[in-house]
Order: structure tokens, then C-alpha cells, then sequence
């Protein structure tokens, strides 16, 4: 079985500065190569995890999400470390228009994206890391079965509700990942 990185997006790969999905507004968070490239190097996956509410508010659509991720894929690449696979959640319960309007098991907290990434790599979840800066990623790792979780700080409140490693930025998460 694999071992992997689950990765949020926003917050943690970039800056979140609202609804990202244009590459002028797309900026690397500092450290976040460094790091793939020592988990890579320890053999994990990267997989990308990440709510969309964006979509289903009509900010931007689904392709927009798909052009933007096709170039940090390609962003990856050139710092030499790859991108395994990136699943996100196009829905919101409450704020969603059309088809997106909907409570689903893909959203965060709800671990589906990530049990969805273990099927399709053979992850064995327990031997996975996952990074976000939401009580909601650590939620959904959770309830996945991923037991080493890295919350980091963010303007999100923490509460301590949950467990987790916490640190400050992204750069410290190596210390954490084996």
C-alpha cells in the first residue's frame, strides 16, 4: 500500500487570498516546494484536497478550477516533485446555486474526497499525513483514519477541538512527516 501528503489548497499550497482561481492571483506559499520534495522523497503520494465553495457560489466555474490546477501541476513539476492526483468538492449546503446547492459527502469535514483518493491510490491512511489550516481538514482526516495531522495556523480560530501537530507556517511541517 502507498503512503501520501494530503495537501489543502488554499491556505497551505498558496496564499488564500478568497476564491483563487486565476494564476495572477495564485501565489505559492513560502516553503510548500520544499516540502513536497522531501515527502516525495520519503516515497508519499501528494494529493491535493480541497473544498471549491467558489464554484458553487458562481464565482468561477469548474473549468476555470481545472486550468488553474493544470498549471500548478505544472508549477510542481518544475520544482521537481509531482502532483499525484487533486480532488476538490465543487458544493455548499447553504450558499450553492443550481446543482452545486447541495449537502454532499465530498465536503470537508466529511472525509468522502479523501477515502475517494485511497481507493483510487491503495493509501493506507494510517501511514498518511495530512496538512490544512481548517478544523475541517483535520476533521475529515479524522474521520478518514489519518492519524498524523497537521493543522497550521492560520486566521481560521483553532479552539483546540481536535488533535493535531500545530505549527506556524508550512515550512516547520517536515519535522512531522517520516
Amino acid at each position: 500500500m502507498n503512503k501520501a501528503l494530503f495537501l489543502d489548497r488554499d491556505g497551505i499550497i498558496n496564499i488564500d487570498h478568497g476564491y483563487v482561481y486565476q494564476q495572477q492571483d495564485f501565489e505559492f506559499a513560502e516553503g510548500i516546494f520544499e516540502l513536497c520534495q522531501h515527502a516525495a522523497k520519503l516515497g508519499y503520494l501528494l494529493i491535493v484536497i480541497t473544498n471549491q465553495s467558489g464554484i458553487a457560489r458562481g464565482k468561477y466555474s469548474e473549468s476555470d478550477f481545472h486550468a488553474l490546477t493544470q498549471w500548478m501541476k505544472t508549477e510542481f513539476s518544475q520544482h521537481h516533485c509531482s502532483i499525484t492526483d487533486v480532488y476538490f468538492c465543487p458544493h455548499h449546503p447553504t450558499k450553492g446555486k443550481g446543482q452545486y446547492l447541495k449537502a454532499c459527502e465530498c465536503r470537508k469535514p466529511k472525509p468522502g474526497m479523501i477515502l475517494n483518493a485511497a481507493k483510487a491510490h491503495n493509501i493506507n491512511l494510517k501511514q498518511s499525513v495530512f496538512i490544512g489550516d481548517k478544523i475541517s481538514d483535520m476533521q475529515a482526516a479524522e474521520s478518514a483514519g489519518i492519524h498524523n495531522r497537521i493543522l497550521v495556523a492560520s486566521h481560521y480560530d483553532d479552539y483546540q477541538q481536535i488533535t493535531a501537530h500545530r505549527i506556524s507556517n508550512i515550512g516547520q511541517a517536515s519535522a512531522f512527516i517520516d
